[in-house]
């Protein structure tokens, strides 16, 4: 995740720079909403979709999260674990079957 987070900050500086930290957050709302719309074609929802697409939205929303971990100095890959953690601690017993 290091690696990545690297080559999005090389990227965006040379493109001039970070965002401000709200107009990165609404790029981060825009790719989700254009994930749900390509989500919502797949299953059949709306229109036709392809794999591919999602796969794109979801390069898209990670690459915009990125940018805000970068903007913050904020690990990715340490927050993600933090998060994994979280999950596998709180909702241990959320998903299990009853039967």
């Amino acid at each position: 995740m290091e690696r990545l987070q690297r080559e999005v900050d090389r990227v965006i500086k040379s493109f001039g720079g970070y965002w401000e930290p709200f107009e990165m957050l609404g790029a981060v709302v825009e790719e989700l909403g254009e994930l749900s719309r390509e989500m919502l074609k797949f299953e059949g929802i709306k229109e036709k979709g392809e794999k591919k697409k999602i796969k794109e939205e979801i390069g898209d929303v990670l690459f915009a999260l990125l940018c805000i971990a970068n903007y913050y100095e904020i690990d990715a890959g340490e927050a993600l674990l933090e998060s994994i953690s979280k999950y596998s601690t709180r909702d241990r017993d959320r998903w299990r079957n009853e039967d």
